[in-house]
């Protein structure tokens, strides 16, 4: 980690920031949803295609949900906006994200209708987007310290506070 003051994030609750919180299932979502597109693959079950349709939707939703976190703290907190890391992150998130909401629309008439080849491929860009995202959310953590408070945690250890 860099020398410097951790960035401290402005959407969080009692000093945990909301944007990695609220990430977790959104992603496990989009990466799911490549494992059901290649069990309809091999199978032909309908029940893979309902269950991608509701892991593109909950991937979907709960995205922009914890992007709306991520978007507050980089236009309002002036470190995080001067982070070429950040912006790079958003636009990748947007890009996904924005995969993921057509993912979500092309299967919500009939689940199955469009897997092969389109939902399956959009599916494995997603998975692949999320990969990029996290790494540059992985940089901004570790390296910049964005919506991390580690300087001080001895010292709360030691006073009981943590």
């Amino acid at each position: 980690m860099m020398n410097q003051a951790p960035i401290i994030s402005r959407m969080s609750i009692r000093g945990h920031p909301l944007h990695p919180v609220l990430i977790h299932f959104p992603v496990a979502a989009l990466l799911m949803l490549v494992g059901t597109d290649v069990a309809y693959f091999f199978t032909g079950d309908f029940f893979w295609a309902r269950a991608g349709l509701w892991l593109a939707g909950v991937g979907a939703l709960g995205g922009w949900v914890s992007g709306l976190a991520g978007l507050v703290d980089l236009v309002t907190v002036a470190r995080i906006r001067r982070l070429v890391t950040a912006w790079s992150h958003a636009v990748i998130a947007v890009m996904l994200l924005s995969l993921a909401s057509f993912n979500w629309l092309i299967r919500v008439g009939d689940p199955a209708a469009f897997i092969l080849p389109w939902g399956a491929y959009i599916s494995l860009l997603t998975a692949g987007l999320v990969a990029i995202a996290g790494f540059l959310g992985g940089q901004l953590v570790y390296e910049y310290a964005v919506g991390v408070g580690v300087d001080d945690a001895p010292e709360k250890q030691a006073q009981g506070k943590v």
